[in-house]
């Protein structure tokens, strides 16, 4: 069992030259056979690692990561957590993440960093004044605290707000309260340290090369560190969910694309809300050390960059500017890109596969930060006994069905 993480113990290590602090987690060598193996040590894989040791006693678990933990999509994100979906099935999910993140660092004895400072989503056009509209009784109905403001109300929260734009005014907007945004580096770390403490193991610089089938059911992986069994196989790999499954022999209804964002040079406190305006597809928040955390739309043809491109940030930053002027005297910091993986009705997949015990966990589009204890939670569970009602709507066979989950159309952005 790890010490506990505690003002006590950083007086007493401050006291010993921070001489006795643990590494937080572990680096160990494969064993040759787990219960379950979880491709993707990312936020999504974790949390599932860790759901299935604490919620239903599986614990002989790898979780196998062929970069470094939490270096893909999820230290790329722009850390939006939200519930306000319109269809019940997402709306379900996602207000169950959410409301885990509101107690996670105690859960987890490890701060995340969580910020409900509040998010809206503008309405620049009578289109979405009534899309927003709808999703507020929507909301009202599945529980989802959330309420429609006045352009007077936005300007109160958001004051650097230009709301008198001649292309795009501000007409209200969808305002969650408890919603915000968590540091996307902690919820991971968090995570791994509680798996690792279990006695999961934690296997980085692990690339899977092969998934072994037997009489339609899985057996094992090849890793570039050898063989490995497994009496269930769980899929978290984000962009590359379709290479995995490639691998385990059956296709995915998705397609891959770089999703851009950029953050500014630091400044003083001047934005204490998350605002997102969907007409012109930008979104902004301020960190903690002051940068202007910016995201924007993702490229318009597939790829795996990690790159970003001029054209986006000319694009996102052109129609940010009308709505906050101030930004114009910024300088940017940096830049970045994450691989997204799209399904068409922009809603996720957490299913059973053609592939006896395989399970996979993709399709969150640009959305997947701020579903990730719920996504952990409902996967965990599917894998465990086989049913979720958290996932049971995101089944593969809802698109063979024609029984989609379309959050594209219902609120004209997915994420």
């Amino acid at each position: 069992m790890k010490k506990r993480y505690s003002a006590f113990a950083i007086a007493r290590e401050a006291m010993r030259n921070h001489l006795g602090w643990e590494r937080a987690w572990a680096s160990p060598i494969p064993k040759a056979k787990y219960d379950a193996i979880i491709i993707g040590a990312g936020g999504h894989g974790l949390a599932t690692a860790y759901y299935l040791g604490k919620n239903h006693g599986i614990r002989n678990v790898a979780i196998l990561e062929k970069g470094w933990l939490g270096g893909g999509n999820t230290g790329r994100n722009t850390t939006i957590i939200r519930s306000n979906y319109l269809q019940d099935p997402s709306a379900a999910i996602y207000e169950k993440s959410r409301s885990l993140y509101e107690t996670l660092s105690q859960d987890l004895n490890y701060n995340i960093m969580y910020s409900p400072r509040g998010v809206m989503m503008l309405a620049q056009t009578h289109h979405e004044v009534r899309g927003y509209q709808r999703t507020a009784y929507a909301n009202a109905l599945q529980g989802v605290k959330t309420e429609f403001i006045s352009p007077r109300r936005v300007k109160e929260l958001c004051p650097i707000m230009n709301i008198d734009g001649p292309r795009y005014p501000v007409l209200g907007a969808l305002w969650q309260d408890r919603a915000g945004t968590a540091r996307h580096d902690a919820v991971a770390w968090g995570y791994a340290r509680a798996c690792s403490d279990m006695g999961m193991d934690i296997i980085q610089q692990c690339e899977v090369t092969a998934i072994r089938r037997e009489g339609g059911r899985v057996v094992g992986v090849d890793t570039t560190k050898g063989a490995i069994d497994c009496n269930k196989l769980g899929i978290v790999v984000a962009g590359h969910s379709g290479v995995l499954a490639d691998m385990a022999g059956f296709r995915l209804p998705i397609e891959s694309v770089a999703l851009q964002a950029l953050v500014s040079e630091p400044i003083k406190p001047c934005m204490d809300v998350v605002v997102m305006a969907n007409t012109v597809h930008g979104y902004m928040s301020q960190s903690d050390k002051g940068e202007m955390v910016i995201g924007g739309g993702a490229d318009g043809y597939n790829n795996y960059t990690q790159r970003g491109s001029f054209h986006h940030i000319e694009e996102t930053v052109r129609a940010l500017v009308e709505t906050f002027p101030m930004i114009a005297r910024l300088k940017m910091l940096r830049q970045w890109g994450g691989i997204v993986d799209m399904t068409g009705d922009r809603s996720p997949i957490l299913s059973k596969t053609p592939v006896e015990n395989v399970f996979i966990n993709c399709g969150w589009g640009t959305g997947g930060f701020k579903a990730i204890p719920g996504s952990g939670w409902g996967f965990a569970e599917l894998m465990a006994t086989g049913h979720s009602p958290l996932t049971a709507e995101f089944g593969l066979e809802r698109f063979r069905e024609g029984r989609f989950v379309d959050e594209s159309v219902a609120a004209g952005v997915a994420h």
